[in-house]
């Protein structure tokens, strides 16, 4: 739910300082912030949490760490990609694709109750998909509208 408040917060504020210093709003700059800044959260989730969400991960895969702080480093350099134009598309293209393959994980850790913050099974559960899901389909809606197209 924080990376959600996170990436609508952000897109408002920016919208704001925006309109401040500018004389009007750019939705689409703002809605890439808001999505940069909603990706250097959740990669710094990687290195404060990384506990917790190694047991997101199945145990089939191996190098779990590794694979945490990899996952990370990628949302880190894709907030940075989002904002280069040679790369700024395809970084959107590929970001829709990592949405879409981290899915299962976050349906599997909430369905096993995890709670990656304090690597427990005490986590919201399943009805926490209710939320996840949709929020999951925004962000690559988001993605799309303000990176891709």
């Amino acid at each position: 739910m924080k990376p959600f408040f996170v990436l609508i917060v952000v897109c408002i504020i920016s919208n704001l300082i925006l309109l401040l210093l500018k004389g009007e709003m750019d939705i689409l700059l703002a809605g890439k912030v808001g999505l940069a800044v909603m990706l250097l959260f959740t990669a710094l989730g990687h290195l404060l949490y990384t506990k917790g969400m190694m047991l997101m991960l199945p145990d089939f895969v191996p190098f779990k760490k590794e694979m945490i702080y990899g996952t990370g480093l990628m949302e880190f350099i894709a907030a940075i990609g989002l904002f280069v134009p040679q790369v700024s598309r395809t970084t959107g293209i590929l970001l829709i694709v990592f949405f879409l393959l981290v899915l299962p994980t976050n349906i599997r850790a909430n369905l096993r109750r995890i709670n990656y913050e304090t690597a427990t099974f005490d986590g919201a559960g399943p009805n926490y998909l209710w939320f996840r899901i949709p929020f999951q389909i925004l962000l690559i809606a988001w993605t799309y509208y303000f990176v891709v197209r």
